[in-house]
């Protein structure tokens, strides 16, 4: 009988510390699910960023003048202008 609790505590030990263990991971902060479907004027954006690389989906967030975060599709023409527009003006 002192053995067959010893075993249960031992399971519930190893369960809780594995819950533990799974909710602390660090993961990226910022991550793009679902990108803005429409352009957007480049002298509204401040800066950018791009998204971790361990994010699901390649994004660049554009930040607003009025400090408003914008997930887009690095890949389109008018993101790159926008991009190529705040890293000139940065200088």
């Amino acid at each position: 009988m002192r053995a067959s609790h010893i075993l249960l505590l031992c399971m519930l030990g190893a369960a809780l510390l594995s819950s533990v263990l799974c909710s602390s991971e660090i993961g990226p902060d910022d991550c793009c699910f679902k990108f803005y479907p429409r352009r957007v004027n480049k002298t509204l954006i401040r800066s950018y960023y791009m998204t971790d690389y361990r994010c699901p989906k390649t994004g660049a967030i554009l930040v607003t003048k009025k400090g408003r975060n914008i997930c887009v599709d690095p890949n389109l023409s008018w993101v790159e202008g926008i991009m190529k527009h705040v890293d000139e003006s940065s200088f």
